[in-house]
């Protein structure tokens, strides 16, 4: 059940659970080291390295408030980010992840909205991610197992979402902008899982997409950098099928 919850509360934190990996320590040290990255999915411009992921200072105390009140300034910024997701239809590119050890991963992802995402993480972890619109699944091609949850317990859902209004559609606690980055904080609260956020972070000049920084209710993060970003790509519906006959339920 707890493993349940973990992947619930936090979509990518599942892939380490599913590599027979212990529940993540609170040991937020030795992160500043960089992968280079594979070749990944085409994309127009000029291709990036992998970007160091910007971790969240783990002492940080996020006020929550249902009382809670924004500036002009703040909503304008909260609007910016919600046309800009309500904008796309899809995007690929390449991601880095940093789980709540330290640990690094990357891949290549794919969004296709209303609710269809590919998490393909390169070797040697054998994980895809897949959610088909109402499901998730994480997914080990190894062991040819998998894990299924419903996408409406999973905080990515907004990424997901074909329109959105954060300020309207979800519980912002924050809203905060400098030079370089523009960040959203949205926070939910489940009477049986506890208190779970999604840091949105934001390029102040692009506006683009940069990073997000999901916490669980244990207080664990999970940070993914994406880079070579691609909005104008058509994806084959295919990729986000979920396979329930060569993929069987993961043991126990």
């Amino acid at each position: 059940m707890a493993g349940v919850l973990l992947v619930t509360a936090a979509m990518v934190t599942a892939t380490s659970f599913a590599q027979t990996v212990p529940v993540p320590k609170p040991a937020p040290k030795g992160r500043d080291g960089a992968q280079s990255g594979g070749s990944g999915p085409a994309v127009t411009g000029a291709t990036q390295t992998p970007p160091n992921p910007v971790i969240p200072d783990p002492r940080r105390n996020v006020p929550s408030s249902i009382f809670q009140t924004f500036d002009a300034n703040q909503k304008a910024q909260a609007a910016k980010v919600s046309a800009y997701l309500s904008s796309l239809s899809t995007l690929v590119g390449n991601f880095v992840q940093v789980g709540p050890d330290g640990s690094k991963t990357q891949g290549d992802f794919y969004i296709q909205k209303p609710g269809k995402v590919r998490f393909e993480y390169d070797a040697p972890s054998p994980i895809d991610i897949v959610a088909d619109g109402s499901s998730l699944v994480v997914r080990d091609r190894k062991l040819a197992t998998q894990d299924v949850y419903p996408l409406s317990q999973t905080p990515l859902r907004f990424l997901l979402s074909d329109r959105i209004d954060l300020m309207k559609d979800t519980n912002v606690v924050g809203v905060s902008a400098d030079d370089v980055f523009v960040s959203v904080t949205i926070e939910e609260k489940q009477a049986l899982v506890g208190t779970s956020r999604l840091l949105l972070m934001f390029g102040a000049k692009d506006g683009q997409l940069k990073q997000w920084t999901v916490t669980d209710p244990q207080g664990y993060d999970t940070t993914i950098a994406v880079y070579n970003l691609d909005s104008s790509k058509k994806l084959d519906p295919g990729m986000f099928k979920i396979d329930f006959t060569n993929y069987g339920p993961a043991p126990g």
